[in-house]
């Protein structure tokens, strides 16, 4: 079933704490965007063209070096947003954005956006909470890549992936573009899975797509445990 702009807007973390008056005004304002998997939503150094919701589908933000080699920043998945840094610092886009699938998003355009948030105080306080828990999660992504081995990166990220009806999880996109977010080889990526899969830890199924069979020794291994089990 097709999700409504307000039902996109409700189950977003950035405006989970916004009244839901001042909420359905920036759904009057918002539209849906659909894109095919392998579209790009817009390219580093475009205008911003507003927040954007992921409704169903995932969407890749990624910076690209000179001699063109790609970093996935961020692997979006419904409920998140992305593109709302330059819209609130007014602008340009920082990195790119390519949908991973077919993707549908609700965008808030950039001066509608902008009007509210230079019109109502209250809005603006009641998002930070939002914003919080997305500083939260760079600090936490941070830690992994500093931190934690390639073992611990994997395994906390397969626990943080968003859960399927069915209790599995579906990777958020290609095997390659996960190993960059993580700050991996893609060989690294792969042999490090084909450990976890081995230790009986997860079952990889078809279309991508993951069973996490323990997850309290998957949570050991993300705490550099993996040795010791």
């Amino acid at each position: 079933m097709t999700k409504t702009i307000d039902e996109i807007l409700s189950r977003c973390q950035l405006f989970s704490q916004v009244d839901p008056a001042r909420r359905n005004r920036l759904a009057e304002v918002a539209v849906i965007r659909k894109f095919a998997k392998g579209t790009h939503v817009f390219h580093e150094g475009d205008p911003c063209p507003g927040v954007y919701i992921v409704g169903s589908g995932g969407v890749r933000v990624f910076k690209t070096g000179p001699g063109g080699k790609e970093h996935v920043l961020h692997m979006i998945s419904p409920g998140q947003t992305f593109a709302e840094v330059a819209a609130i610092g007014g602008f340009a886009c920082p990195a790119s954005a390519e949908a991973t699938t077919a993707t549908t998003t609700v965008l808030i355009p950039y001066h509608a956006f902008r009007t509210a948030i230079a019109n109502d105080h209250q809005l603006c306080l009641e998002m930070m909470s939002g914003l919080s828990y997305w500083v939260k999660h760079l600090i936490d992504l941070m830690e992994d890549i500093v931190l934690r081995d390639a073992t611990g990166r994997v395994a906390r990220f397969l626990l943080d992936a968003r859960t399927e009806p069915d209790g599995s999880i579906r990777l958020p996109g290609l095997k390659r573009h996960i190993a960059s977010h993580l700050n991996l080889t893609s060989e690294t990526f792969s042999r490090t899975l084909s450990r976890l899969i081995e230790a009986g830890l997860v079952v990889e199924q078809a279309n991508g797509r993951v069973e996490l069979r323990d997850r309290g020794r998957l949570q050991a291994a993300s705490e550099g445990l993996f040795p010791l089990l």
